[in-house]
């Protein structure tokens, strides 16, 4: 028993000895959360409670180190939102004065009449260099802090803070229009693009609480003001009249107290007044104050030696000191000298760099790299120099070009379950003005020919336009359509016409040739990225899955076809798990994504719907099922249709009345056949009816329901 008593003994004197004697106060640091809420607490009890003169001397202290320390971080900083903190710290700083003006007065009244040290040594010492012995000296000198500090750098700071804010808010829409304008060019990425947006609205919410901040400055020092005055009065009425002071007495000990606490109260508010006032007038300036100071002070040698030039002038009029004029006009003088000769070597830097570049102008062209020849761009509009406006930010509004591009991606990325390529916009003088290009990885995809300022109408039931303009084909559906002036847009309005503005027209143009040609546009690389972007439940089956049963080349060419169909492939993970129960050595993608298809029934059919949520088909008669199954040959992979080119043109011209019958009772129905055959019929259509969906019996979900619009 004794042993364990004295291990335990022994084990505790160790944890008293090996802890740190400032082991409270380290922890207290760590967590500034707390460290913060009790000094305002602190702050709080002090206007209420009373201070000792030995307590309010340190904490006097502290806020003229508190003041300084805020100048030199806005002297020393780069930029203005590297000190996002500042109007905090104002506020926070603004009320320990008042804390501790209040504090001070509560001593100055109660126990003035006992000395000059009744508020402590601090508030004496301020007074006594101030006053020099005389009350009105303090008084006079205190009364023009007040005003330097009120009229002229609270003023000030307070007005060019209202001006940033005012400003900054202002210019913000332009430079969120630019940021989305060098995305959608692809200049810049998604996270370039966000810490932008998040820079843009860091200087606006700085700034507008700059604006509000500054408040607290011109409320300080009128405060400072009327604490004077009372404190002053207050004190003389309570020396003559409690106390038994002489008049003179009272108001020599009150005064030089309340001058003292004005001042150690006042010049740390003029510090802070001045740090505002550095901080809101550095939007302009790069770097800290200093650099920019120097530089710009010593970039102009003529107006250094100038100044030089009236010091010299001024020490030989009569009367005048000559040693410190002369002394200035030397200095002035020897700065003139310096930057004449820093500028001179930059200059001749400039010339020998000017030199180098018409050299290198007029030197032979290199060759360019093959490499370098080889990129091409997967999407890319040309556009005529008469187009320029619809990208340019001066040239817009909300329906930009480069915005409705960006919410077309988007929208894409949802629809069909990629992000789509950035689409590279650039002018084309070879074009004609009003004409565009698109292209997809190098090849015309599409063009047409618009009018910037003008507006496309088109007569939703085919009619002809009623309205002077020019007469034009819409580029996408080849519908006829007009352009018309602005001017008469609410005429076109009224008589029911739909309206589309230039820059619809192009994005209209654009989502089509994408929708056309996406399979080509899912790259190898596009394909891992989705898959690594699965979550960590579905890595188990691609790890089951790639390369044991398919490559991912073999995925990608399963996800293209379906993308030739308009499927979209957002679901992956059903996607994946219909390939792993049928993939395997020598089945081909196109096998494996018919089997996909009818794991994704319900997408399928979903998209399919009509207005009554109802699913319009047209099946195929059961001869026309028995011609297809009979004109299939070969085996396996190698299974084609082989019709007499007769029956092809018969099956052609049926599926167009057919069609064309559902489109006059306002369905556009889907065309419903058999598996075996589903691919050579979509193969047959997509032809001459590309956006025709072709659906096999099994790929209709048993819990939709089916609305039969005809046979052929």
């Amino acid at each position: 028993m004794s042993d364990i008593a004295t291990d335990s003994n022994n084990n505790i004197a160790a944890d008293k000895v090996s802890s740190p004697p400032f082991g409270g106060l380290k922890s207290l640091l760590k967590h500034t959360d707390i460290t913060l809420s009790i000094g305002v607490m602190a702050i709080i009890i002090v206007l209420i409670m009373p201070l000792p003169a030995m307590l309010l001397d340190m904490l006097l202290a502290l806020s003229i180190v508190f003041s300084v320390l805020i100048l030199m971080t806005a002297l020393f900083i780069h930029r203005a939102l590297e000190f996002s903190a500042f109007p905090t710290i104002l506020l926070i700083a603004t009320m320990m004065r008042l804390a501790l003006n209040l504090a001070s007065t509560r001593l100055i009244l109660s126990d003035g009449h006992q000395g000059t040290n009744a508020a402590g040594n601090v508030i004496e010492a301020f007074g006594s260099f101030v006053m020099r012995g005389n009350f009105v000296i303090g008084i006079i000198v205190f009364g023009i802090l007040i005003i330097v500090n009120f009229i002229v750098i609270t003023k000030g700071s307070g007005r060019i803070a209202e001006v940033a804010a005012r400003f900054t808010l202002d210019a913000m829409p332009g430079k969120q229009m630019a940021i989305d304008a060098d995305l959608s060019a692809g200049l810049i990425d998604e996270d370039e693009a966000r810490a932008r947006r998040k820079e843009l609205e860091d200087e606006s919410s700085f700034f507008g609480a700059m604006d509000g901040a500054s408040k607290f400055v011109r409320g300080d020092a009128i405060a400072g003001m009327l604490i004077t005055f009372i404190n002053i009065v207050g004190g003389i009425i309570i020396g003559v009249a409690q106390m038994g002071m002489g008049f003179a007495e009272a108001a020599n000990n009150y005064t030089l107290l309340t001058v003292g606490d004005g001042l150690v109260s006042q010049i740390p508010a003029l510090i802070v007044s001045t740090a505002a006032g550095l901080l809101v007038s550095k939007a302009g300036m790069k770097g800290s104050a200093n650099d920019e100071l120097a530089k710009q002070f010593t970039g102009y040698p003529r107006a250094l030696g100038m100044s030089s030039a009236v010091m010299i002038i001024l020490a030989i009029l009569p009367g005048m000191p000559k040693i410190p004029f002369i002394i200035l006009a030397i200095f002035m003088a020897f700065l003139a000298y310096r930057s004449a000769k820093k500028k001179q070597l930059i200059e001749q830097e400039e010339e020998v760099i000017a030199a180098q570049k018409i050299a290198e102008e007029n030197a032979p062209a290199k060759e360019e790299s093959i490499t370098d020849s080889l990129k091409i761009d997967d999407l890319k509009l040309e556009l005529g120099y008469a187009l320029l406006d619809l990208v340019r930010e001066e040239g817009g509004n909300n329906d930009r070009l480069t915005d409705q591009i960006k919410a077309l991606r988007r929208q894409l990325a949802l629809d069909l379950g990629f992000v789509m390529p950035p689409v590279r916009i650039l002018d084309n003088m070879q074009l004609e003005p009003n004409q565009y290009k698109v292209k997809i990885k190098e090849v015309e995809a599409g063009s047409g020919t618009i009018y910037s300022n003008l507006l496309m109408v088109m007569d939703p039931m085919g009619n002809p336009i009623d309205l002077p303009g020019q007469q034009t084909v819409e580029p996408t559906f080849g519908l006829p359509a007009t352009w018309i002036e602005p001017a008469i847009r609410d005429e076109a309005e009224l008589k029911g016409y739909s309206i589309i503005d230039p820059s619809t027209v192009i994005s209209t143009h654009i989502t089509e040739i994408i929708k056309a040609n996406v399979a080509d546009l899912l790259s190898y690389a596009n394909v891992q990225t989705l898959l690594k972007g699965l979550s960590e439940e579905q890595q188990k089956l691609i790890e089951d899955l790639v390369p044991a049963q398919i490559s991912i080349s073999s995925i990608q060419r399963v996800l293209q076809i379906l993308l030739s169909e308009r499927v979209s492939i957002r679901d992956l993970p059903t996607i994946l798990e219909g390939i792993a129960q049928v993939a395997g050595p020598g089945v081909s993608p196109q096998f494996i994504a018919e089997h996909v298809r009818t794991r994704l029934a319900r997408q399928i059919c979903a998209a399919n719907l009509n207005s009554s949520n109802a699913l319009p088909i047209l099946t195929l008669s059961p001869q026309w099922e028995r011609d297809f199954a009979e004109s299939m040959v070969g085996e396996g992979n190698d299974r084609h249709l082989a019709m007499a080119p007769s029956r092809l043109q018969e099956f052609i011209a049926a599926v167009q009345s057919a069609f064309e019958s559902a489109a006059q009772m306002g369905e556009i129905p889907v065309l419903i056949t058999s598996p075996n055959i589903r691919p050579h019929v979509r193969a047959i259509i997509e032809r001459f009816r590309p956006q025709t969906v072709v659906m096999s019996q099994n790929e209709v979900h048993p819990r939709i329901k089916l609305q039969t619009i005809g046979s052929i």
